[in-house]
């Protein structure tokens, strides 16, 4: 059984509030201007995101999968470009929950389930969620909702964001009780006005993209259709209201005389990761092997072959796998979705030298690629070479600091090679990631210990732990 949301009715802007969407005569723009940003200021949105990041990190369990993670952030930076959104710098979040579901946050922050790519049935319905999260994030409407509240006080703002976060992954609402005034009615039903607005801004910019107009009203029919099947309502305090028919009508009229407009085809790697994702929710490799088997024997695609050797992949049956993945490089010589799955078929075959050179030819073309540097880190490792596995590592934490996967692989590699001091501090950078800065702090103190004369380590460490401890008791002082 699915199920479909598990969102707070405020901030985290979920996709069920009831709405006519787009009838401009209820729907007037705001003036983004001094009002808003004197109430929560840029900078103040990011301090709120961060603080709402380490909740969810530390509490949900997200998928560490750098294919489906490079996906999600190119498509959702492509859409950006056709949004009102200032600061086009996002945190990108996958949720590890095969049920429906994606929010926006303060700070460029946007969350996307596992179960979205599972329920849309095509890269267009996809991209309406996103553009609808990214019109939450275009139209500040956390700074807006505390302008209404009249209560910018900033630990307010990072305690109601914590509790939020609680309650977006237990769907708890007892978690929101500690929640100040602004979670109040008249918040609400102001809140669904950022809904409508939310709906009209991000179906006009998912029409620049060039998506099927039809696109948002689809998504809209499958999420009533799955809130219908499930029979498991999620409670009203977390949802402002339950899905209407009316918001299903209003997308699809807005769409009526724009249905020759959206010519873009799905991307071959939206269905690829559909599949990828099937072959992950199903933990009993027997079973999705079957499924895939059947699924392909009824219509042998793109996708249902991806599958089948995914499947065979993890069935242990790599000969299968290595030929299916075969025939679709072939297909697609130049695809590096599918070469990089080619690499860790390879890999998991442990015929290591054809993965690499696999991975050095495209690499050379694509030069740090994110999901093929991993992959080659991953299998790097495995062969022993710790060195240029923990390089390549470094080089992508260059890039993207706050990704705690990377530096969890990174202290990964880092014990394999026996440097203990570097693993003691890679791990604390993970848990600090993730707001665990007591246990961050204990790793650092014993890698202390572990410096002996090495001053210029030992200096490093120390400075480390002195801001830690800082924001210990700044936060306690909150």
């Amino acid at each position: 059984m699915i199920k479909v949301f598990k969102l707070s009715a405020l901030f985290f802007l979920c996709l069920s509030t009831q709405g006519q969407a787009f009838e401009k005569k209820d729907i007037v723009l705001p003036e983004l201007g001094d009002r808003v940003s004197g109430a929560v200021s840029s900078d103040q949105e990011k301090a709120i995101g961060n603080e709402f990041l380490k909740q969810i990190f530390a509490q949900a369990k997200t998928i560490s999968d750098p294919l489906i993670y490079e996906y999600t952030e190119l498509l959702i930076y492509r859409l950006s470009e056709y949004s009102q959104v200032q600061d086009r710098y996002f945190n990108i979040i996958l949720i590890d929950d095969s049920s429906l579901n994606a929010f926006a946050a303060p700070g460029g922050i946007i969350g996307v389930n596992g179960g979205l790519f599972l329920n849309a049935d095509n890269e267009g319905q996809f991209a309406s969620v996103l553009s609808h999260e990214l019109a939450h994030l275009s139209q500040r409407h956390f700074a807006r909702n505390v302008l209404k509240s009249q209560d910018s006080n900033l630990a307010s703002a990072l305690l109601l964001v914590s509790s939020i976060a609680v309650a977006i992954l237990s769907s708890n609402p007892e978690a929101i009780a500690v929640a100040p005034a602004i979670m109040q009615s008249e918040s609400l039903r102001y809140s669904r006005l950022f809904e409508r607005e939310a709906d009209r801004v991000g179906f006009t910019n998912l029409i620049k993209a060039g998506y099927n107009p039809n696109s948002m009203g689809e998504m809209f029919e499958n999420m009533n259709d799955l809130r219908r099947l499930s029979g498991d309502i999620p409670p009203e305090f977390l949802l402002t209201h339950p899905l209407s028919t009316s918001r299903i009508n209003d997308a699809f009229n807005a769409a009526e005389n724009l249905s020759d407009i959206g010519t873009k085809k799905d991307s071959l790697e939206y269905s690829l990761i559909k599949s990828r994702l099937k072959i992950y929710y199903e933990k009993i490799p027997a079973n999705a092997l079957r499924f895939f088997t059947s699924l392909h024997n009824e219509n042998p695609s793109d996708a249902n072959l991806y599958g089948l050797s995914l499947a065979n992949k993890n069935s242990g049956n790599f000969e299968q796998s290595i030929q299916q993945i075969n025939i679709l490089a072939r297909k697609y010589p130049k695809n590096l979705f599918i070469n990089t799955t080619k690499v860790e078929i390879l890999k998991d075959a442990k015929r290591y030298d054809d993965a690499l050179l696999l991975a050095n030819k495209f690499l050379e073309i694509s030069p740090k690629n994110f999901p093929l540097s991993v992959t080659k880190s991953k299998l790097l490792l495995e062969m022993g070479e710790y060195f240029n596995s923990e390089e390549i590592i470094r080089d992508q934490i260059l890039r993207r600091n706050s990704n705690p996967d990377l530096w969890l692989l990174l202290s990964e590699i880092q014990r394999a090679s026996k440097n203990i001091i570097g693993y003691h501090q890679s791990r604390a950078e993970y848990l600090l990631l993730l707001g665990r800065d007591e246990e961050a702090l204990n790793q650092l103190e014993f890698a202390l210990k572990l410096t002996k004369n090495n001053f210029q380590i030992s200096e490093s460490i120390l400075t480390k732990i002195v801001l830690i401890k800082e924001n210990i008791n700044a936060s306690r002082n909150l």
